[in-house]
């Protein structure tokens, strides 16, 4: 019996397969899949939808969607609309829409993207850039028992000269 159609339980394979069955997440019901037990070392450029069940080492770009399952395994960069994933990565993930781990979920590296969620249970060790570039002049304006940790740093100093 396969877990998957099964609607009692709430696996993370059950989540990603309902969000799958929803009208509009298919692009143009273009869907690649890397089954599990395939490794692929390469790059994927595809348009619509990816599901990785099995290892991929190398870069894949979509400007659609891409599903990471909970066998599946990514070393590389990933480049896409969304990411879902319940499986492992290790690698650059850019998300122009959102990125999205689910509990089983593993990610080591950089993620830049407008939005990043994790389940209670999911893993992220790295660095996130979600496109704050400054505060702006709301922030300047500290309460007045916070102080910038900023202002109170000792300022560098540079010697010129002969003995510098």
């Amino acid at each position: 019996m396969l877990k998957w159609f099964s609607g009692s339980s709430d696996t993370a394979c059950d989540k990603e397969l309902q969000m799958m069955k929803k009208p509009g997440f298919v692009e143009h019901d273009n869907i690649t899949l890397l089954a599990k037990g395939v490794l692929l070392r390469g790059e994927i450029h595809v348009e619509g939808t990816v599901r990785i069940d099995g290892r991929l080492e190398g870069d894949l770009q979509t400007s659609g969607t891409v599903v990471i399952g909970e066998d599946g395994v990514v070393q590389g960069t990933i480049t896409a609309g969304t990411i879902i994933s319940s499986g492992k990565i290790k690698a650059t993930v850019r998300a122009t829409e959102r990125i999205q781990l689910l509990k089983t979920g593993l990610l080591v590296g950089e993620v830049h993207a407008p939005a990043f969620s994790m389940e209670d249970g999911a893993k992220f060790q790295g660095l996130s850039d979600m496109g704050v570039t400054s505060w702006g002049d709301d922030a300047q304006k500290l309460p007045g028992n916070v102080r910038d940790i900023a202002a109170q740093r000792p300022k560098a100093v540079a010697m010129a000269g002969e003995n510098a």
